[in-house]
This record gives C-alpha cells, structure tokens and sequence, in this order.
C-alpha cells in the first residue's frame, strides 16, 4: 500500500513546479519590460546617465569564484567518481571557465598598463 499513489496527488506534484517556473518567468518579463520603459522615458526627458562597468573587476571576480567553485568540484568528483567520467565535467567546466577570465584579466590589465606606461591617456 506504500508504493500506491493516486492520480491527483501525482497532478499536484507535476503542477506545482511549473506554476513556479510561469511565476518566475512573469516576473523576470516584467522586470526587463518597467526597466526598458524607465530607461526609454529617462532618455526622453535628458537624465539618462549610462552606468558604469569596469570589465577588468567583473572579470577579476568571476575568475577567481569560478576558478574556486571549479577547483572544488573537479577535487570533489575526481574522488566520488574515482576517476574521469562524464561528472567531472560538472568542475571542469566552470574551471576553466574561470581560468579563462583570469587569462583575460592578466591580457587586458598588463596591455592597458603598457599603454599608460607608453605616455598615452
């Protein structure tokens, strides 16, 4: 009688999820769309002003937490999986990913620092 489950309980249980993906989703919509007609009214009315990023710090920061995340799951894996399998891609990836950010950083900083050493501003 335990494994018995009736097909209400089995509807409720395949609803819920979606009900909160579509929840999710409206709010991501309406989110992008009040921001796009803030920024449109904004530039209308001359008080836009753009934000700033700097690349170098995002990049910089998403290196290092994805390269510690990567490091820390490619370890974990390699020692569960005992071994390379598919799962260690799970580490692997964000891994390199975040290698690749960091090789970014070190490029863009050193040739910005060389064109500031040059004399140009």
């Amino acid at each position: 009688m335990g494994n018995i489950s009736s097909n209400a309980a089995q509807v409720v249980i395949a609803i819920i999820p979606l009900a909160g993906i579509v929840m999710s989703a409206l709010v991501v919509f309406f989110y992008i769309l009040w921001s796009h007609r803030r920024k449109t009214l904004l530039i209308k009315a001359g008080h836009y002003t753009r934000p700033d990023f700097d690349i170098l710090v995002f990049s910089l920061l998403a290196g290092l937490l994805l390269t510690s995340v990567g490091l820390a799951l490619t370890i974990f894996l390699a020692i569960v999986a005992e071994g390379a399998s598919y799962g260690l891609l799970g580490g692997l990836i964000p891994l390199s990913m975040g290698a690749g950010l960091l090789v970014f950083y070190g490029i863009r900083s050193h040739s910005i620092r060389a064109h500031t050493d040059n004399g140009a501003s």
